[in-house]
């Protein structure tokens, strides 16, 4: 998946080259205008071929064509199972929503924004969908294995990440965020849970539910309570600006271990939430702090990747020193951890779930609600 030589798509690599600049210390410690006039050039290129990919539907594939294997997670609509293809033998992660339970919770047009946004994006970071198909009562999006398990299980692992790895984390989901934005795309989601990391250390943005295309403002309520953002909850209608908060959010816990804004009560985190009110521990360094405070500002026209300058907010900040943004973007930049595993359908790094059989129905359920799919 992903990036392009040239400001092109290289069928084989598929990486960006950026153009030479004379000073190598600049490109490590800052990025220049020129570097991101070029980069947004490669984005609306990208920009482009998601459009095109939004408008092509996917081949479509059978459950019958693969050999399940185990549950990799559980979640409202369904599970995700992986799957090793009969012919190919190649590992994939399948997500199985059950029709009747999308229908209870009327979540119809946020599956299928899903299943078309997970068909049409490509990026180095966002997890993408092979296959689709239903049947008569479930949807089963195919997407890529990604075999090093959720960001969430590793974090309580370690309790917190090493500066340097919540660095690394952090360049990725902003390079992601940038990505999904200039596509007109707001993610909403962002948070441990949802992000996975792959055999090479680098991550995979998955969990495209609320995801949806922009068009002006929007008003509904969604997300996980520890990582809304001040606008979200007033229900003042909102933009882009609460995948960024969502960001300062992560970027918090990474580095803290814990989320800055938390009560047994969610009506009291949400009041923390709206007042900005939260400290950093001690270890934080000046200028993590400051791109937190920065990043979990309430006031959006002073919020970073919201402002005049957008990411260049966060690409030139003294916290990234020494982050080589295109090497990141090729994942050329050495992970400082990386996950184990033993074989390519490993899932050590996942946790164990109770099986349950996945059972169609012998007549078509809900055929005219999910005709589109």
């Amino acid at each position: 998946m992903s990036s392009s030589k040239g400001y092109g798509i290289n069928k084989d690599n598929m990486s960006y080259k950026a153009a030479s600049t004379s000073n190598a210390t600049e490109v490590r410690d800052g990025y220049t205008p020129q570097q991101q006039q070029e980069y947004s050039k490669y984005l609306s290129k990208l920009q482009q071929e998601f459009e095109n990919r939004w408008c092509k539907k996917t081949n479509s594939h059978t459950f019958s064509d693969y050999e399940r294997v185990r549950t990799l997670g559980t979640g409202a609509f369904g599970r995700v199972i992986l799957l090793k293809h009969s012919k190919t033998q190649k590992f994939y992660a399948m997500k199985v929503l059950e029709k009747e339970k999308i229908m209870k919770m009327r979540q119809v047009d946020h599956t299928l924004y899903e299943k078309r946004i997970l068909e049409a994006i490509r990026f180095p970071f966002t997890v993408s969908m092979e296959f689709s198909f239903k049947d008569n009562s479930y949807i089963y999006f195919i997407m890529p294995f990604v075999a090093g398990g959720e960001m969430f299980s590793h974090l309580r692992k370690m309790q917190k990440f090493e500066e340097s790895l919540a660095k690394f984390y952090a360049s990725q989901v902003i390079l992601a965020l940038e990505y999904l934005h200039f596509c007109n795309l707001i993610y909403r989601d962002l948070k441990p849970e949802n992000i996975l990391i792959d055999r090479n250390g680098y991550l995979k943005i998955t969990d495209f539910g609320f995801c949806k295309v922009l068009q002006g403002r929007t008003w509904t309520l969604c997300g996980t309570p520890e990582y809304l953002a001040p606008e979200l909850i007033l229900s003042k209608g909102y933009g882009f600006s609460v995948d960024w908060w969502s960001f300062g959010v992560l970027l918090y816990e990474m580095n803290a271990g814990y989320p800055p804004f938390y009560a047994n009560d969610p009506m009291k985190t949400y009041e923390k939430i709206v007042a900005g009110k939260y400290r950093c521990p001690s270890r934080f360094n000046s200028d993590l702090r400051d791109i937190i405070r920065n990043t979990l500002q309430v006031d959006i026209s002073k919020r970073f990747g919201v402002m005049k300058n957008g990411v260049m907010d966060f690409k030139n900040h003294k916290w990234f020193k020494g982050i080589e943004w295109d090497a990141i973007l090729n994942c050329k930049f050495p992970p400082p951890f990386i996950p184990k595993f033993k074989h390519p359908g490993d899932t050590t790094n996942f946790e164990r779930y109770t099986e349950e059989p996945i059972k169609p129905s012998s007549y078509c359920r809900f055929e005219s609600e999910f005709i589109d799919f």
